[in-house]
């Protein structure tokens, strides 16, 4: 099933998308309303909004093992955490900006997962349980920035850093899925998440360990080999198996 946020008519509302078709439900998914109202929109009828509102973002560094090759960083023994802002999160067609010009800023196709009830010490064996469903990130990230710090809040968590959607799928094998990137249509990121150092099970453990997630939570699983800088009027789209696409152009 895939589920949205969309607004229309000045009215905040949550749906269920079946091909170009949303059906409205009668309440917010992520609080168990999935029932269906009689109210029908084409999708492009409203304007899409970010599928959650997270309370905390959780970005995972280095973990697909071609991309910690091509950085020529040894591969983590444990997931290396960072938390984003939740200010930088941006739906579906909306436009990123870079606010550094002289800065390289870089795209990163993710894998998002999306926490459904509140998670604390997880085991393994019941951690997927604890996900309502999984959704499309773009870990935007300044280069300059990250090096400078020394770590990456601040160089991941500007306005419009973070992507995410459109919609959030709920059957899904989230460590054997298709993810790509194009950029201006050509690929430059193409990978699958069997790549992944730390399955999401292996996150999840090891994140709420350190945090309680909440409904609405967000882990950005890392990105496959294949990062690259942005420019104006660049069109970015991910792609990932299950899910759709999720389009944002840069702003000129």
């Amino acid at each position: 099933m895939k589920y949205l946020r969309f607004q229309t008519s000045g009215e905040v509302c949550f749906g269920l998308l079946e091909g170009e078709t949303i059906t409205q439900l009668k309440g917010d998914y992520l609080k168990g309303a999935i029932e269906k109202s009689s109210v029908t929109y084409d999708l492009d009828e409203v304007t899409l909004l970010p599928p959650v509102e997270p309370s905390q973002v959780i970005g995972i560094g280095l973990n697909y093992a071609l991309h910690a090759e091509e950085t020529g960083k040894p591969l983590p023994e444990e997931p290396m955490m960072f938390m984003v802002s939740p200010s930088a999160v941006i739906a579906d067609g909306e436009k990123i900006e870079l606010p550094n010009m002289d800065h390289r800023i870089d795209y990163e196709a993710e894998l998002a997962v999306v926490i459904g009830k509140e998670a604390k010490y997880v085991k393994k064996e019941d951690a997927l349980s604890y996900v309502f469903g999984y959704t499309m990130g773009n870990d935007i990230s300044n280069r300059h920035l990250q090096k400078k710090d020394g770590q990456f809040t601040r160089a991941k968590s500007f306005a419009t850093f973070k992507p995410l959607g459109p919609a959030i799928e709920t059957e899904l094998d989230p460590n054997r899925t298709g993810i790509k990137l194009s950029l201006n249509g050509d690929i430059k990121q193409q990978s699958n998440t069997s790549d992944l150092i730390h399955s999401v099970e292996d996150l999840l453990v090891k994140v709420t360990e350190v945090m309680t997630l909440k409904p609405g939570d967000v882990i950005l699983t890392g990105t496959p080999s294949g990062v690259g800088p942005l420019s104006p009027g660049d069109q970015v789209e991910i792609e990932i198996e299950g899910i759709g696409k999720l389009t944002n152009a840069v702003k000129e």
